[in-house]
């Protein structure tokens, strides 16, 4: 029977159609199987069937009630987050003082003016910032030094403790503190940031009233400018330090050594010992030749005259006496025999020229000193270095601190997280019972 589609028109219900179609489909065919096992043969071996264990199913549980702890976490809860949070913005808001700041920013400078040449060539850099200074500089400025000396200029006890403690024991400043409380307080008005990247100092100061904070902030400047510039000059002092007293020993030098020349020229009556040696060689010089026109006037009288003849007799006596000359004139020149105990020209003129060499050299040292010392002078008045504030001390128009919001969020978190560890301790002790 063919397969007819459903008509809704006709008067056949749904259900009478649909048996329909299921009596026409064909039947199934059987199933065939193999060939049946002989008689003979063994029974295959039998599946067992796995065990399904057995679990014991408690009661149901009970619904949930409360309990005694539960109330005991609400308690603490209340105890240690609700209650300080009020307290705390009980305090902020009916006890703590308006706070004004005044913000100041400055860094080290250092200033090199280079001479005509360098900056020709243009390798010089004519501005820096020194970070060894920047790194003092912000060391001071938690000093108690500076705590002491901006103390004596605006009297921070008084600025401080301008609002009482007993009405705010917080953030004002009891005014019979000592010094060491003073600088501790100054920790929490003084808040400074340091770039070591770039040498900055970011400094905000915070008072009860905005002039004052302006007056701390400007007398903290004025400190710190005198330090460096107490630097600068400490700086300076060191560098032409050493030349001084090279220069100072180069001085004393030279005045030995001119001491020392004079002394042998009053001693010996020779201004120059070496102009008094050529005197003495020309002078030998003469004798000789002298004594070599002696010589051949005496060859002649023998070769012409008598024995007995009495030129000859002269003229060896003048022949004598020029040999004599000679050699008193050379043992003044240290050219004589050894063994004679006149003081000999030579050694005069080592002794003069040691004087000489002496002083020379002590010029020589004292010109060298002198231009190091002209030129570290030189060096230290082309370098300056001293503090520059970029941004002067602020005047505050209204109250920034304390930022009451910040801290209750933050005593609120932190009350929190104190509870919250407090319940997780007594919940890991509840279940390792």
């Amino acid at each position: 029977m063919a397969d007819e589609p459903f008509d809704q028109e006709r008067p056949v219900s749904k259900v009478r159609w649909l048996k329909t179609k299921v009596a026409a489909k064909p039947k199934a065919e059987p199933l065939k199987l193999g060939p049946a096992l002989p008689p003979d043969d063994p029974k295959p071996p039998e599946v067992k069937k796995p065990e399904i264990p057995q679990f014991l199913v408690g009661p149901p549980a009970q619904p949930a009630r409360t309990r005694t702890r539960h109330w005991l976490l609400v308690l603490s809860f209340a105890v240690l987050v609700v209650l300080p949070s009020m307290v705390t913005a009980f305090y902020l808001w009916q006890r703590a003082a308006d706070q004004y700041a005044s913000d100041v920013a400055f860094s080290v400078r250092t200033e090199e003016k280079s001479s005509a040449i360098e900056l020709l060539g243009g390798i010089t850099e004519l501005s820096g910032s020194s970070s060894s200074d920047t790194d003092i500089l912000f060391a001071y400025l938690s000093s108690q030094e500076l705590v002491s000396r901006v103390n004596d200029r605006v009297d921070l006890r008084a600025i401080w403790s301008r609002v009482s403690p007993d009405n705010d024991p917080v953030f004002a400043f009891d005014p019979k503190g000592t010094i060491e409380d003073l600088q501790a307080h100054w920790d929490r008005k003084i808040s400074v940031v340091y770039d070591s990247g770039t040498g900055l100092i970011d400094l905000e100061v915070r008072a009860f009233d905005p002039q004052d904070a302006k007056r701390v902030a400007q007398a903290v400047l004025d400190e710190c400018a005198a330090m460096i510039n107490s630097l600068s000059d400490i700086a300076q002092e060191d560098s032409i330090r050493y030349t001084r007293e090279e220069l100072e020993n180069a001085v004393e030098r030279l005045k030995t050594a001119r001491r020392a020349l004079t002394q042998f020229r009053n001693r010996t009556q020779i201004v120059d010992p070496s102009i008094d040696t050529q005197n003495q060689m020309g002078l030998l010089v003469t004798l000789q030749q002298q004594l070599a026109d002696a010589l051949i006037e005496y060859d002649l009288l023998q070769d012409t005259t008598r024995d007995n003849d009495p030129r000859i007799a002269q003229a060896k006596r003048r022949i004598d006496v020029i040999n004599g000359r000679i050699a008193s004139e050379r043992r003044k020149l240290g050219l004589g025999n050894e063994g004679e105990g006149e003081a000999a020209f030579a050694t005069l003129v080592g002794e003069y020229e040691g004087l000489i060499v002496d002083r020379e050299f002590a010029e020589t040292a004292y010109t060298a000193a002198l231009a190091a010392h002209d030129s570290a002078q030189a060096e230290v008045r082309r370098q300056s270095r001293y503090l520059a504030a970029h941004v002067k001390p602020t005047l505050a128009e209204r109250a920034e601190f304390p930022e009451r919001a910040k801290l209750l969020g933050l005593q609120t978190l932190f009350s929190f997280f104190v509870w919250s560890i407090f319940c997780l301790i007594y919940y890991s002790l509840r279940d390792r019972r």
